[in-house]
């Protein structure tokens, strides 16, 4: 009876019962009426887009909640991509170019057996773990050696942008094993089913969906309990903190290895949608991005980072297409005008708004306030 009555506690203090049933009724809306739209070519968009807002989700676990600008989480989704396309690359087998039991770009690039950290990732399992610790293992021993060094602000954020930058020098190179500046792709099937069969294309999408709200829980989860207040007290004062005696370390580092590890899981997730896994993924441009987006979307609401990724991701997707050479002005602006005149984002923005009485217009409304100010005595 305990143990119930200590789960109803958490569930009511991550939502109310309505907010539950609302979450209930998306998850069944994505498992049940996703598939049975006739969504097309635009299933791979869409699970795209989910895949990014689940890595602005996991930045916002950290930005908003400890006050970690992380500025190299792309890091961590590239390497889950890696990891998976890893496994794609090995599920071709022998329908490749060259018809070889080696990836095709190895035979092109004249090697002779498959390298050692290649073992393992012909089986789906093998390389979804690794999708999952590769990101998880760095970010844990990076963040031990950054965080025990009191590293933070603008130093730790410059550190994350210089790891990013050194990865992506590291996976151009030919002789590192991972396809260079091309890196993967040409991927044919996943767990058996073709990547160009329109039902594989919706079971990724839903899937996208489902990682995304179990990313959420997992998250809300974290900072409605007692480690989240405790994070958000290292966020606001991190010395107040560990003059009381609790240690900063260990709470930033379990909150940074958890969303190193949801990126690794968006980076698995987005890689047989797209269709391919470069070096690209790791420009230092892409982690600004990323901060942009949880900032225009709210940070430290969750909630808010995902419809800020989306919202930014969906306008980069129509305007690069539409009006290519105004894109960065588009995003540049955006920026301004969110930090001058929403500084809490579009969520916080919306939830002063949901509060703010409509039976006077804000010009009457303030006509109001200064004549009972000069009323009173």
């Amino acid at each position: 009876m305990n143990m119930i009555a200590s789960c109803k506690a958490r569930a009511q203090a991550m939502h109310t019962p309505r907010q539950w049933t609302a979450l209930a009724a998306l998850a069944l809306l994505v498992i049940v009426l996703v598939p049975l739209l006739p969504l097309g070519h635009l299933a791979p968009l869409f699970g795209k887009f989910l895949c990014l807002a689940l890595v602005a989700l996991a930045m916002d676990l950290v930005w908003g909640y400890a006050g970690i600008l992380s500025l190299g989480h792309t890091v961590f989704f590239a390497l889950g991509g890696y990891a998976l396309g890893m496994y794609l690359m090995r599920a071709i087998g022998d329908a490749g170019v060259y018809r070889s039991a080696l990836p095709d770009f190895m035979v092109f690039l004249d090697w002779k057996q498959l390298p050692w950290y290649w073992r393992g990732f012909d089986r789906f399992w093998f390389a979804a773990l690794m999708a999952l610790a590769v990101p998880g293992v760095l970010a844990l021993v990076f963040g031990f050696f950054a965080f025990r060094s009191r590293s933070r602000g603008v130093y730790f954020s410059i550190i994350t942008q210089a790891l990013t930058y050194a990865l992506m020098l590291l996976m151009f190179r030919n002789d590192t094993g991972f396809g260079g500046n091309n890196g993967l792709t040409d991927f044919k099937r996943i767990l058996g089913f073709s990547l160009y069969q329109q039902r594989t294309k919706v079971g990724l999408l839903v899937a996208s969906g489902l990682a995304l709200l179990l990313g959420y829980l997992i998250c809300r989860f974290v900072v409605t309990s007692r480690l989240g207040r405790v994070l958000v007290a290292v966020r606001d004062g991190e010395e107040r903190v560990r003059f009381l005696g609790y240690s900063p370390l260990r709470y930033k580092l379990f909150v940074w290895t958890l969303s190193a590890m949801l990126c690794g899981l968006a980076g698995a997730l987005y890689v047989p949608q797209v269709g391919i896994i470069n070096p690209s993924e790791l420009h230092p441009a892409a982690g600004i991005e990323i901060a942009i987006w949880v900032a225009v979307g709210g940070r430290g609401t969750l909630w808010g980072a995902i419809l800020g990724a989306l919202v930014v991701t969906v306008a980069r997707s129509w305007l690069t297409a539409a009006y290519p050479e105004y894109w960065l002005y588009v995003l540049g602006g955006l920026f301004v005008v969110v930090t001058r005149w929403m500084p809490d984002g579009l969520a916080g923005t919306a939830m002063r708004l949901a509060h703010r009485p409509w039976r006077w217009p804000w010009w009457r409304g303030r006509a109001r306030r200064e004549q009972r100010e000069e009323a009173a005595p």
